[in-house]
């Protein structure tokens, strides 16, 4: 098990992509503590599924977005685990509106939650890996819109833009320590957040037509790879944006 005795933190693990880490994670051995803004049910039903096959977790609320909830979080888990070897930064939002009609709120929101939330909980998390003196991992889940723009999409944009020079910037200031810092730009995944593209046949079949691969990937594929970047096996990666993403951003020219 590549990630026996590691206790692991995952925001927004109730559903899609931090769902499918959580048990990947479980499954490689690691504790998980499966992180909810709202959804308890849900998380809940990570939980069971986890220990369902012999895995350990734990389930906590937070509003990454609120510094205290997110500080709280870590804290939470260290009392419940006592150590963080591995921060996945999940939880993320999008509201989609024209640039020229975003409101404050709608922007405090998405910044709140795809920018704030995960720097403040990476330096919680941080905080702990120095004091217990771990070698940790923090992995953030990003986009391909932190290089790819998206019209109508602008703060989220602006966010994932943040969260390439927050994981660029805090890897060399974590290095000394042993912590490593990587994003993970997913590219369409199947998840409940691109529900209603799935129900539009054209937007559907337009969205397929950009992906080289001519399909979305799925949450237990950044899963596996979120497993590689928090295991020993990625000890001298740190600093790097890994875009999984059946090549869109290629295709785009983006890259």
């Amino acid at each position: 098990m590549q990630l026996d005795q590691k206790v692991a933190v995952i925001t927004g693990a109730d559903s899609g992509i931090g769902r499918g880490i959580a048990i990947e994670f479980a499954r490689e051995g690691a504790a998980v503590v499966v992180n909810y803004a709202h959804a308890k049910d849900k998380a809940e039903e990570v939980r069971q599924a986890i220990e369902q096959n012999n895995g350990k977790a734990f389930v906590v609320q937070a509003d990454v977005s609120q510094y205290q909830q997110a500080v709280g979080l870590i804290q939470q888990a260290v009392e419940h685990f006592g150590k963080i070897d591995i921060m996945v930064n999940n939880a993320g939002m999008e509201i989609h509106s024209a640039f020229l009609d975003v409101t404050e709120d709608q922007y405090d929101r998405v910044i709140g939650v795809d920018l704030k939330g995960p720097f403040f909980c990476a330096q919680a998390a941080a905080r702990e890996m120095v004091k217990r003196k771990i070698a940790g991992r923090i992995i953030n889940i990003s986009s391909v819109h932190e290089d790819l723009p998206m019209p109508q999409n602008v703060p989220y944009c602006c966010a994932k833009g943040g969260i390439r020079m927050l994981m660029r910037t805090i890897c060399l200031e974590l290095a000394p320590y042993g912590i490593t810092v990587n994003n993970i730009g997913p590219g369409a995944i199947d998840t409940p957040i691109d529900a209603d593209v799935k129900a539009d046949p054209q937007k559907w079949n337009a969205l397929l037509a950009e992906i080289p691969l001519h399909r979305v990937g799925q949450p237990e594929e950044i899963g596996k790879l979120a497993v590689y970047l928090a295991s020993d096996a990625s000890s001298y990666i740190t600093g790097s944006t890994f875009f999984i993403d059946g090549g869109l951003m290629r295709s785009t020219g983006a890259l």
